[in-house]
């Protein structure tokens, strides 16, 4: 057991990143800024690539997923890779492409459902926008991000003198029930807001910008100090605006949004950048050390920076490139994929959820998934390889099993393993409140998974050379 004061600190430094990345893109920013601080080199898929052994980089795509990777010293092409995928997405509510909506004299912002949010934690909560805009500057269009910190929306619950049931079957209607509010149309007219040009001749707007409310789009200008005729394009999801932070009469818990996946996402990368401290423990490693972090997971992986995507193969054929024509056949074989995703810990007041012999609990370790219907990748061998490296680590696994007559989430393991032949074994922190607004985790849980994957990346070669299957 880690000390406290370690176990604090992981914890801490796990807040302070989620608290800097409320949507995908501010994710896959904060890690690019810790791999840079730790000497990995950026490259880009359009460029040519010189890869060498001992050497640390990382690439992006879509500036919504990132793959980041160090060369052991010994590695020649063909030989394994050592991966940790996650996914930067969670459920949230997204702007809509259109999204002015006037009624009854306020002023609100339509929205999509992304992912499946428990939807009605997102009433009476103080929401903000946060995400990328595309700006043009004279010939050029840049990728900006965007986060407006301070509340200025809010999904209203409907009193419960208007609607009697409320505490016995409330279920909104997504599209007419959940549009948040930001500002009334008198005030507005206080403001003095730049409006739409009222003498168009058509509802066809001429600038994006003109698609959204005015007060919206002003609140983004400010903040990237730009004109409203310059946006090209934005993507924006909605964010909490109450921060995380660790709680609990002991300090054990994180209170937190986007738990789902943003734990094994900085855990993992906490992982590999902590192994490459030891550079002899890198230089003489013959394997591809990688973190795989992708969008879209929330809703099935299938887009080009999702785990369904090509970018893995591609990623792994530019490395394995050389003079073996079937380098990447070879090092498929001989790689091992850890699919890091959030899971169930016993709830205790639905304890008759769970099943009688794989109730998961907080602090007892990182929880190994099976299902026989392969919704998770886990094997007797993918497991057994796991359970070696942990005992190493000196970290505590669970065992988790769905009961029959409930149903089963899915991760991108069986995506990548199916795709690519990988040996696969899904895995994942516990906690309570999934794809709530506001999740709940153990602040053990953070350290458990930094040391699980630092030592995932050090000891899997020398494992996986005793395990004889094929």
């Amino acid at each position: 057991m880690a000390s406290k004061e370690l176990i604090q600190a992981a914890a801490k430094e796990f807040v302070a990143f989620v608290n800097k990345a409320p949507s995908p893109y501010h994710v896959v920013q904060e890690c690019r800024s810790r791999l840079l601080a730790a000497g990995f080199q950026e490259l880009k898929e359009r460029d040519h690539w010189e890869i060498q052994p001992a050497n640390k980089y990382f690439v992006t795509r879509n500036q919504s997923s990132i793959v980041a990777f160090a060369v052991g010293g010994k590695y020649q092409p063909g030989n394994g890779f050592s991966m940790v995928g996650a996914h930067t997405d969670s459920p949230c509510l997204k702007v809509k492409p259109s999204s002015k909506k006037c009624k009854t004299g306020y002023q609100s912002v339509g929205i999509e459902c992304y992912g499946g949010g428990i939807w009605h934690t997102w009433f009476d909560r103080d929401l903000t926008v946060a995400g990328r805009v595309l700006v043009k500057d004279g010939d050029k269009v840049s990728h900006r991000l965007v986060h407006i910190e301070k509340p200025i929306l809010r999904v209203p619950n409907i009193a419960i003198h208007l609607f009697r049931k409320h505490n016995e079957s409330f279920g909104p209607n997504k599209e007419t029930e959940m549009v948040p509010i930001l500002a009334t149309c008198v005030q507005e007219e206080i403001e003095k807001l730049p409006q739409q040009n009222e003498e168009k001749k058509d509802d066809k707007a001429t600038c994006q910008a003109d698609k959204h409310q005015p007060a919206l789009i002003n609140l983004i200008c400010d903040q990237l100090n730009t004109k409203p005729e310059q946006i090209m394009d934005f993507e924006l999801c909605l964010a909490d605006t109450q921060p995380a932070t660790i709680g609990g009469a002991f300090d054990e818990f994180i209170f937190s949004p986007r738990l789902d996946n943003q734990v094994n996402c900085f855990c993992s990368l906490q992982g590999l950048i902590e192994s490459c401290k030891d550079t002899d423990g890198l230089k003489n490693d013959t394997n591809i050390r990688m973190i795989l972090l992708f969008d879209n997971e929330e809703v099935g992986s299938e887009s080009a920076q999702g785990a369904g995507s090509s970018l893995t193969e591609w990623i792994m054929r530019r490395i394995c490139a050389g003079s073996n024509p079937v380098a990447f056949e070879e090092a498929v074989s001989k790689s091992y994929l850890v699919s890091a995703d959030q899971a169930h810990a016993v709830h205790p007041n639905y304890a008759d959820k769970h099943e009688d012999n794989h109730k998961v609990s907080l602090h007892l370790g990182p929880v190994l998934k099976f299902n026989s219907n392969q919704r998770y990748a886990t094997t007797a061998v993918t497991a057994t390889i796991l359970r070696m490296i942990a005992a190493k680590a000196n970290v505590p696994l669970q065992d988790v099993v769905v009961r029959n007559d409930s149903a089963c989430g899915s991760t991108i393991g069986p995506i990548l393993s199916a795709k690519l032949g990988l040996r696969t074994v899904d895995i994942g922190s516990p906690q309570l409140s999934m794809h709530s607004i506001r999740e709940m985790c153990c602040t053990t849980g953070i350290n458990q998974l930094n040391v699980l994957f630092k030592g995932f990346f050090d000891h899997f070669p020398a494992v996986d050379a005793s395990v004889c299957v094929d």
